[in-house]
């Protein structure tokens, strides 16, 4: 009786995909360093959120004073002191010796104010600005953002581009090289298609880096809400919605450049040099949110610019100044480049991965 060795199958291009894609976000999942690298954003984005809280809450508390007469006591809560009763103005000296009380308001007839106001050692000062006749004041932009709180969230945001996408590229370089190194790589290749082994990598760590940031940014949501910072999560909601929209497109294109560039050398000591102009693609939006987080014309040019889109557009609708339509503009170009580096990175990424032994140059990747 003969027998026949069954038929070799070659995997689906979507089953080949998925099984690289589940592989890396299981291997993902087991690092130390995306477990880290997680707990650490989160941590950074909630001491953010309850600083903010703290420094927003923490305004002067009104002057406690005692007040002896009728015209002091008028004039004490028409200011808004902290009132604290005193039977005689020899009592009210001895709670201002103990400590209790800021400051003395008495009756005085011969002052032009009608009072008088005495202190212990020196002059209290913020009961005697609270008493001054100041000018009203007129803003012409009263609901313009804090410059601090403008700050911190721009911050925020490139902490965690850079963060994310740095962590995540980098993962992704190391793995091509160490395939590569260890020829693991051909017996990959016998199996599924390099541009299987590419989309799975770059869709895997995208998964990965995309549910990093949802996390990251209900936390903040979250964290909005339960300290009471009503105001400042009405204005930052929809920003950090677009924020993880742009997030979740532009890493795509940064994780297909990653494994692009890292499949040109075969040596794990080569990554960082082989990858660094990705990474300068990754540090420019940080730098420039933190330098320029409050100019117009820089923030405009970012929010088009594929490579910091993720950061400049969310910024600017933070601050309220771009348009409906500007964000479907920005994300409709982001597309398209994305499409275009997906591209041009499979073909350097298919043309480099068996080239072993120096350093594959950029135009013979591209030409085959």
């Amino acid at each position: 009786m003969s027998t026949t060795a069954p038929e070799r199958r070659t995997p689906r291009f979507a089953d080949s995909v998925g099984l690289v894609a589940g592989r890396e976000i299981v291997t993902r999942v087991r690092s130390k360093s995306f477990i880290i690298s997680t707990i650490i954003l989160m941590v950074a984005v909630l001491a953010s959120i309850i600083l903010g809280s703290v420094l927003s809450g923490t305004g002067e508390s009104a002057p406690k004073v005692a007040a002896i007469g009728s015209s002091a006591s008028s004039v004490a809560e028409k200011a808004g002191f902290e009132l604290e009763t005193a039977s005689d103005q020899a009592a009210a000296e001895t709670m201002l010796r103990d400590g209790d009380i800021d400051a003395i308001i008495v009756d005085a007839p011969s002052d032009p104010t009608g009072v008088s106001v005495i202190g212990l050692d020196s002059t209290p000062s913020n009961v005697v600005q609270s008493l001054a006749i100041v000018p009203s004041v007129e803003l012409l932009n009263p609901d313009a953002p804090n410059p601090f709180l403008i700050y911190i969230v721009a911050l925020g945001f490139g902490i965690v581009f850079f963060m994310s996408a740095i962590t995540f590229g980098g993962t992704i370089a190391q793995s091509v090289v160490e395939e590569k190194q260890t020829r693991v790589v051909e017996i990959l290749l016998s199996t599924v298609s390099a541009r299987s082994l590419l989309t799975g990598k770059v869709l895997g760590n995208s998964a990965m880096a995309f549910g990093q940031i949802v996390a990251i940014a209900g936390l903040a949501l979250v964290g909005l809400v339960v300290t009471g910072q009503r105001v400042l999560l009405g204005g930052l909601g929809s920003s950090v919605i677009w924020f993880v929209v742009f997030f979740a497109i532009g890493f795509v294109m940064l994780a297909a450049l990653f494994a692009a560039t890292a499949a040109l050398v075969s040596r794990a000591e080569d990554v960082q040099s082989a990858t660094s102009p990705v990474t300068m693609l990754v540090m420019a939006p940080y730098i420039l949110i933190i330098v320029f987080n409050n100019n117009p014309t820089v923030l405009s040019i970012m929010s088009y610019v594929p490579f910091s889109a993720p950061v400049g557009m969310p910024m600017r609708i933070f601050l309220g100044t771009a348009e409906w339509w500007e964000p479907l503009l920005s994300l409709a170009i982001l597309i398209a480049t994305t499409a275009v580096v997906i591209l041009i990175g499979e073909r350097i990424y298919s043309n480099s991965l068996l080239r072993m032994g120096a350093r594959v140059k950029l135009s013979e990747a591209i030409k085959g």
